[in-house]
């Protein structure tokens, strides 16, 4: 295994979001696991050739369940070399997380005050932060901001936002899941002319049918640098997956072949890996 990190901090802290920014930065995860449990998830994620793993232990579970410290201390006799990762954040931000979500802490079982819990919690972590390797303050840390130094710390630091183009027709109704959505039928529709009905936009008739109309290339003119531009900021803001959908008609034709020219594009001019789904070129 290339990387095993355990996430454990203060209730309200972030781990949770923590555990998907990792699962979206390619880590097999795995959250709140009972402490005893560890050193099997880890044998199995190592019987998977699986390289990057990342656990979140449930540090209020005792007993049968285990000790956290003790699984920590397991794993390096057994040759494993976890990074701990303890998550603090100050009482101001944690008592307005818990006020905000309506959750009861976990140590409000022996106090009817939140404050006192999150000093009960505060206290019995203690060993945990001091072995830990990393301790962030997550009080003013949005979502985004929490990915990112998770990526710029857990990950060789090439970003790994994936993006994925969906050539679809409206006739089949639009895609659910697009962040951008681009509709062409604003071009004449190779449909209508008897040799190219039956293809598709990765034959070469069709495409030597588009590329000779003057707004193809004047629509990818202005699309291209856009993308381009926002890809980044994307990026800069965590986002994980980028879904880019192309309409036409009947999805066969033109959102085909203009998808695969962006697909092309984006492969020369970008490092995230694209995939292209031609939901209706066959119907």
């Amino acid at each position: 295994m290339r990387r095993l990190v355990i996430v454990t901090g203060l209730s309200g802290a972030g781990k949770s979001q923590a555990l998907k920014s990792f699962e979206d930065l390619g880590f097999a995860c795995l959250d709140n696991l009972p402490p005893v449990l560890s050193p099997q998830f880890v044998a199995l994620v190592k019987r998977a050739q699986i390289e990057l793993a990342a656990i979140a232990l449930d540090v209020r579970t005792l007993g049968p369940f285990g000790d956290s410290i003790a699984a920590i201390d397991e794993l390096w006799t057994q040759g494993e070399r976890p990074e701990l990762l303890f998550l603090d954040a100050d009482d101001a931000a944690l008592v307005r997380r818990y006020s905000e979500t309506r959750r009861r802490h976990p140590f409000g079982e022996r106090s009817l005050h939140l404050t006192d819990a999150i000093a009960a919690e505060r206290e019995a972590l203690a060993p945990l932060r001091d072995r830990a390797d990393h301790v962030w303050d997550t009080s003013r840390l949005t979502h985004g901001m929490l990915k990112e130094r998770i990526e710029a710390t857990f990950t060789s630091g090439v970003k790994t936002m994936r993006i994925a183009i969906i050539a679809f027709g409206f006739k089949y109704g639009v895609p659910l899941d697009c962040d951008l959505m681009f509709d062409v039928r604003f071009l004449p529709n190779p449909n209508y002319v008897p040799a190219l009905k039956p293809l598709t936009g990765n034959d070469a008739p069709v495409a030597a049918f588009l590329e000779v109309l003057p707004q193809t290339d004047e629509f990818l003119g202005h699309l291209l640098p856009m993308l381009d531009f926002l890809l980044p900021h994307y990026r800069h803001e965590g986002k994980s997956q980028l879904t880019i959908g192309i309409g036409c008609t009947g999805g066969r034709h033109r959102s085909v072949y203009l998808a695969r020219r962006l697909e092309k594009h984006l492969r020369a001019t970008n490092e995230a890996p694209v995939t292209v789904e031609e939901r209706d070129s066959h119907r």
